[in-house]
């Protein structure tokens, strides 16, 4: 057994975990944190991703003991300690950016890291392009790309781009 020390949404958290233990098993049977999904065990559908010291990671391609040191945050993690959505979460809810669900945790966390890594702007076409490795076999997603594309400017505090309309 290892014994893991690790920051989750922004508090410290520990477990003991066999060496083989997937970040998802910690984080969704040793820490509870269950908006976390396990869609297809073999890294394909997004469902399970997280940011890992502000990256996303699908938390299925990672051990846990590799987590040890790290800052997680988890779906969970996003929302102001006064229910206030983080701005993707608020762009998914206004713009139908989800059906059932079960995407939208990995779907959100991987939206978040592609708006931050383009601070000069996306396009349609880099928001579909960014989105390759979650799936949804809900919406075609049209209103995920209007989502992500709407909550750019407001977690830029810009204006969007003509190219990105």
């Amino acid at each position: 057994m290892a014994h893991i020390k690790l920051t989750v949404n922004g508090k410290p958290a520990h477990a003991h975990v066999e060496s083989r233990t997937l970040l998802v098993e910690l984080l969704r049977d040793h820490l509870h944190l269950t908006g976390t999904h396990v869609g297809c065990d073999t890294s394909q559908c997004g469902a399970c991703v997280v940011s890992v010291d502000g990256k996303s990671v699908k938390s299925c391609t990672m051990l846990a003991i590799q987590a040890e040191g790290v800052h997680i945050t988890t779906i969970e993690g996003l929302a102001a300690a006064d229910g206030t959505l983080h701005p993707m979460q608020e762009m998914f809810r206004e713009h139908h950016g989800l059906q059932c669900g079960f995407c939208t945790p990995g779907m959100v966390m991987s939206a978040i890291d592609l708006v931050e890594s383009h601070p000069e702007g996306l396009t349609e076409q880099q928001i579909r392009d960014g989105l390759e490795g979650n799936i949804c076999r809900c919406t075609g997603y049209h209103n995920i790309v209007k989502a992500i594309a709407a909550a750019w400017p407001i977690m830029h505090k810009k204006q969007m781009p003509q190219a990105a309309e």
